[in-house]
């Protein structure tokens, strides 16, 4: 049985259809992502998912739940991690958790029971009295997601959940949001960071202008969508080098000063820089975000 179920979802806002005619499978204990660029409709999918827009067609299931109709009663089991961190100032690490298990009409002992468990995990031990002003952006994110916990989910929905956080950080909460998948609880996950997609989920839909344009493993994405070695060259000449050596990959793109070349072996492209000492390269595999920019454009969505 899916956690998360949606037929042909749609939703209009005046002339602009921001979701049209979407279908979702989430299964239990998968963390699935959420991609798309700005505009594609991610965060209005999930607000359609969770009850709290109105859709203008399809049918939605939610933890064995109709939504919109009974979307308080599954949201019970919801823990939700938003985009920007709303915790309240005037309250400590631990009365921000407490507060929040009222909202689940917790009794206050299974909140106090619970809470040594949720700061280990948010790596706040000892900081229970601690003001939310004297917290890193990393340590504010890290409680939010232990606050998303406070109910003890059946699904997680993190909506960009390391946006603005350095490298440390971000890797601690991958490390924990790779905990809770181990524990069995199911992720759904919108991000921009294609390594985080990469990294963490085992399934992931890409959206554009409100429509689905691919699914899949990150794997199976890439194997799918990309040549498997990627060649990035830049310098004086780089336009020549282009032209010659069209031959030596099943695809070059040139978005500025760089071209990409995609090809299933990389040796030929690569014995022709070994003469270029002007130019500049990089050999990599390819990867999700190649994917995500071939099927939705290097165009900047504001």
């Amino acid at each position: 049985m899916s956690v998360l179920r949606a037929r042909a979802l749609r939703k209009r806002y005046a002339d602009l259809e921001v979701v049209s005619g979407l279908d979702l499978d989430v299964q239990p204990g998968e963390c699935f992502g959420l991609l798309g660029p700005n505009g594609a409709g991610k965060t209005t999918t999930l607000r359609l998912c969770l009850g709290l827009t109105h859709p203008d067609g399809g049918e939605i299931e939610l933890l064995g739940e109709p939504v919109p109709a009974r979307a308080r009663e599954a949201r019970r089991r919801v823990g939700v991690v938003p985009q920007f961190d709303n915790l309240d100032p005037d309250f400590t690490v631990a009365e921000n958790l407490e507060v929040f298990g009222r909202y689940f009409s917790l009794p206050r002992e299974s909140v106090q029971a619970r809470l040594p468990q949720l700061l280990d995990y948010a790596g706040l031990a000892g900081r229970e009295k601690a003001r939310i002003t004297t917290l890193s952006g990393g340590m504010k994110r890290r409680l939010t997601l232990a606050r998303a916990l406070i109910n003890d989910p059946q699904l997680l929905v993190l909506d960009e959940p390391t946006t603005g956080l350095d490298p440390q950080a971000r890797h601690l909460i991958w490390e924990r949001l790779r905990r809770l998948t181990h524990e069995g609880k199911t992720l759904l996950l919108t991000t921009h960071f294609m390594e985080e997609a990469e990294r963490l989920c085992h399934r992931l839909a890409i959206m554009d202008r409100g429509r689905l344009i691919a699914i899949g493993s990150p794997r199976d994405l890439i194997a799918e969508h990309i040549e498997p070695h990627v060649v990035e060259v830049h310098g004086n000449g780089v336009e020549r080098w282009m032209e010659a050596s069209r031959s030596h990959a099943s695809r070059m793109e040139r978005v500025g000063d760089t071209v990409f070349a995609y090809a299933a072996d990389a040796t030929p492209a690569l014995a022709t820089l070994e003469r270029q000492s002007e130019l500049s390269y990089l050999h990599r595999p390819a990867s999700l975000e190649d994917v995500f920019l071939k099927l939705t454009g290097r165009d900047l969505r504001d």
